[in-house]
């Protein structure tokens, strides 16, 4: 299990291989994703404050991804792509010109 404290949204306790993406969805936090999390637009950038040492390796594509996002960090990931081990706590926090507030309506 990993535990991910999202910054402004709570704590959340997940298992190893949930992306900080899926997380941020389960605390309902406003993290973007208009590519639906493939990894083909920017808009789950997010910092990790700490514990980014217990998450996969960004890839190429992930890289050329953030290139387009406003405000990158050294310790900014894409949500979708950012998977921690479990061997640490992680501290994340959504900038705020990536929060969506905006949701679907239910159809």
């Amino acid at each position: 299990m990993a535990i991910v404290r999202l910054k402004g949204f709570g704590e959340i306790e997940v298992p190893t291989g949930t992306s900080l993406l899926q997380a941020a969805q389960k605390v309902d936090a406003p993290e973007g994703y208009a590519c639906g999390g493939v990894c083909a637009c920017s808009t789950c950038h997010v910092i990790v404050r700490e514990g980014l040492e217990s998450c996969n390796e960004a890839t190429d594509a992930e890289y050329d991804q953030l290139d387009e996002a406003p405000g990158v960090t050294p310790k900014s990931r894409l949500g979708c792509q950012c998977v921690p081990d479990g061997t640490k706590d992680i501290v994340v926090e959504i900038p705020e010109w990536n929060k969506n507030y905006a949701k679907e309506a239910e159809h």
